[in-house]
């Protein structure tokens, strides 16, 4: 499998036609998810505003992680089985308004119509902001954050 840190603009090419091993759900220090995780958790305000839920491939979670959660102190990140949960996965932009191929730039997995919860998470992490950026936190992670 490939990891987060890839070597090549080739290696991403080649990476982002794959199907992914696991999708990720990053969720801000104010929204804790609860130990255990229950079978239904609480969907974001961006996720209730959007109308889905919003996920990142492991090459997008950088990315989103640094645009999105900037002033966080710290980010859970859930890893989902990509396989349990493709029927339902919608590649779309951001915003849910365009869709486009696995893989391609800019294009998101989504899933619309339900909430996220226990059965659909393979395991959790915490990923803690260090000198104000992330990036120490990403290389820790890099074994974990698997496309």
């Amino acid at each position: 499998m490939s990891h987060l840190f890839l070597r090549s603009t080739s290696t991403y090419l080649a990476m982002s036609k794959a199907k992914p091993t696991y999708i990720y759900k990053l969720v801000s220090f104010s929204s804790p998810i609860p130990e255990p995780i229950p079978k239904a958790l609480p969907l974001s305000e961006l996720d209730a505003a959007s109308g889905f839920m919003h996920f990142s491939t492991a090459a997008q979670v950088p990315r989103t992680l640094k645009r999105f959660f900037a002033e966080d102190p710290s980010v859970t990140i859930l890893r989902i089985d990509y396989s349990k949960v493709e029927e339902e996965i919608k590649w779309e932009d951001s915003k849910g308004t365009a869709p486009g191929e696995m893989g391609g730039e800019g294009i998101f997995p989504h899933i619309y119509g339900r909430a996220l919860g226990s059965a659909d998470v393979e395991s959790k992490s915490v990923l803690h902001r260090n000198d104000g950026n992330w990036d120490e936190a990403l290389k820790n992670a890099e074994s974990w954050l698997v496309y």
